[in-house]
């Protein structure tokens, strides 16, 4: 979910692209991103996602999505809408740990009904201009059980070259399931590819990312509008 939002299976998240864990930082305001991936399973699960964002600065800059998925799930298919609203509190640093909030909720695209509501709080640490840690905390509620979870997520990323960056990420929910898989811990390590400020891609593994214990192959993509004339992502972030 970017969320740190780890949804029951056929939902999806959004955090940096199909990346679980967030980091602290958000864009400036009056930029905007579409990031889209397809996302297949070796037990044929499938997800096809698209999430545009904008940040806009009503009293302070608050970064507004709004993600779509089409779903496959034990050969039944879904779709959902997820609203999200995330605003940083302290910004990050070298030696120095920032964090922000996000909230939001996901709806079943044709009924309307509300399925999950969730609530996060991203720290990053930035090690140095290339190297940072993010961690991930908050509450999920699956409104379809009537259960709440503590979600949870660590994830490193290393920007190794001018356009490359390596992630390796693990996360997951604590809480009663059902089903055993729900509340096992998930995994998932990917490069990113990013050759000028407007667009990146991604090719990403996974393990157990929804909950079904399968390995996922994700690729995905991110198209930018900056602001003009404003500083390059990578050099005021120092990631891709």
């Amino acid at each position: 979910m970017a969320i740190l939002a780890w949804l029951p299976a056929g939902e999806a998240w959004a955090a940096n692209g199909a990346y679980a864990v967030d980091a602290a930082d958000i864009g400036e305001a009056g930029s905007c991103k579409v990031e889209s991936w397809l996302s297949a399973a070796s037990n044929t699960d499938f997800s096809a996602v698209a999430n545009p964002s904008c940040v806009v600065n009503p009293f302070k800059p608050v970064e507004l999505s709004m993600l779509t998925n089409r779903a496959r799930s034990d050969s039944e298919w879904s779709a959902t809408i997820q609203p999200k609203a995330k605003m940083n509190i302290a910004p990050t640093g070298v030696g120095r740990l920032g964090f922000s909030f996000y909230a939001g909720g996901s709806f079943d695209a044709l009924t309307g009904e509300n399925l999950t509501a969730f609530a996060v709080v991203p720290a990053t640490f930035r090690l140095n201009e290339n190297m940072r840690v993010n961690f991930n905390g908050g509450w999920l509620w699956d409104r379809s059980v009537d259960r709440h979870f503590l979600a949870y997520g660590i994830g490193f990323d290393w920007k190794f070259t001018e356009t490359l960056q390596w992630t390796i990420e693990a996360f997951g929910q604590a809480g009663q399931s059902d089903t055993p898989s729900v509340v096992q811990p998930r995994f998932q390590t990917g490069l990113r590819y990013r050759p000028n400020e407007i667009f990146s891609v991604d090719l990403i593994y996974g393990r157990n990312i929804s909950g079904e214990n399968a390995n996922w192959i994700t690729l995905g993509t991110t198209i930018r509008f900056p602001v003009p004339g404003s500083q390059p992502e990578h050099h005021r972030t120092g990631h891709l």
